[in-house]
């Protein structure tokens, strides 16, 4: 279903079964003649009035669409966050322990080739979750947001 009006009389709506094409218009003109001969149109058209002016209405978008998309969104930052807090979780007691040893390198004890040698090693477990805590952080203050939309979402109609 296709709708028209026109810019002289807003109010008059043509409604057309269809899309908007040459023939769904030819239609609607037929429909403004018949209320221009029995005389419900409010204004005069001008000669040459013809089927390309007449305005398309279309239908307003919704807001229940774009609140729809606002929650799926929200939904995936808090799945996002749940993700990453397991991560960091994780990880997090032994990148600690990590990060204590490394103090042995600023230390005027002596240190085995094998201390270093596991210090090496832990640097990427070291690095991997100081990035997955910074995205957690992140994603954290994304999430207060997320978590708003949806108590908004979620309050109930009544209150």
């Amino acid at each position: 279903m296709v709708q028209y009006t026109l810019a002289q009389s807003p109010e008059i709506i043509l409604s057309v079964s269809g899309k908007d094409s040459a023939k769904a218009r030819e239609k609607a003109m037929d429909q403004l003649m018949e209320l221009m001969d029995a005389g419900n149109l409010p204004t005069e058209l001008e000669e040459g009035f013809g089927p390309q002016q007449l305005i398309e209405v279309k239908e307003p978008t919704t807001e229940t669409a774009s609140g729809e998309d606002a929650i799926t969104q929200a939904v995936q930052v808090l799945s996002n966050l749940a993700t990453l807090k397991l991560k960091v979780q994780e990880s997090r007691t032994e990148a600690l322990e990590i990060r204590k040893a490394v103090d042995i390198l600023f230390s005027d004890n002596s240190v085995t080739e094998e201390e270093i040698s596991r210090l090496k090693e832990g640097f990427k477990l070291l690095k991997n979750f100081a990035q997955a805590n910074l995205r957690y952080q992140d994603a954290r203050t994304k999430a207060e947001q997320a978590r708003q939309v949806l108590d908004q979402a979620l309050k109930s109609p009544d209150k």
